[in-house]
């Protein structure tokens, strides 16, 4: 049941945060950061590689797919705890399952973002010397840099919302303010996780999205990326090279 406030009781005490800070909330904020970002980075560093190769062998995506999908489709709290019996009550029991939900994102996206590299991109590249590794490197993975990011800023939104779904088996950062709240029947533990929460999310999204707007310098100017360019010849004159 919801908790029922008394009468006069406040909707916030603030007091409480203020005591509070430095210990039981500051450390559930660090270990929600850990929680949500971990997975997050080990699902992108996975999810190049899968995907550059779906990308690249079409008859590998279908496969890949429908097993990330299979896992997105699971419940969180069901993977939180059948993992308790392999790995007990420690970080890696949230962040394997996040880890997974992650890759259900962002194989797509890198696949997709890959995909909409236009022929005669990757035609120019080759026209030029271009081997494959550099061609991907160079060319088709900066092009493909805004489908990726949009996939990593709902990985890292929706983990950074799962993370509280840990707390019913005893490790879930901010969602421990949840059941700290729900227990004593005591509403400012709730709004304080919740308002974190929310303020981690946006922080993390707007981040992400300052790094894609890094990377892609020419969608600031509303232009395209250039074009893949030649290496400079060396002149060669009577003299020698120059």
């Amino acid at each position: 049941m919801a908790p029922v406030l008394a009468a006069g009781e406040p909707l916030i005490r603030w007091e409480w945060i203020g005591r509070n800070w430095d210990d039981d909330i500051a450390e559930a904020l660090t270990e929600h950061l850990i929680l949500s970002l971990v997975p997050v980075a080990i699902g992108l560093a996975v999810a190049l590689p899968l995907g550059i190769a779906c990308a690249r062998w079409r008859r590998l995506y279908p496969p890949v797919l429908a097993a990330t999908s299979v896992l997105y489709a699971v419940p969180a709290i069901a993977l939180f705890v059948v993992l308790v019996a392999f790995t007990g009550l420690t970080y890696a029991t949230v962040i394997i399952p996040l880890a997974a939900y992650t890759l259900s994102v962002l194989v797509p996206g890198v696949v997709d973002g890959l995909r909409s590299v236009p022929d005669h991109v990757r035609q120019a590249a080759e026209a030029m010397g271009f081997g494959p590794v550099r061609r991907l490197v160079q060319v088709e993975l900066p092009l493909a840099v805004p489908v990726v990011m949009a996939g990593l800023r709902v990985a890292a939104v929706s983990n950074i919302s799962l993370v509280s779904v840990g707390s019913l088996i005893g490790i879930g950062g901010l969602g421990e303010l949840f059941v700290t709240g729900l227990k004593r029947d005591f509403p400012t533990p709730i709004i304080v996780g919740i308002a974190l929460t929310i303020a981690l999310a946006l922080a993390a999204d707007l981040l992400l999205l300052l790094l894609q707007r890094l990377l892609t310098p020419w969608e600031r100017t509303g232009g395209r990326a250039a074009a893949p360019k030649e290496p400079r010849r060396p002149l060669v004159t009577g003299g020698g090279e120059r």
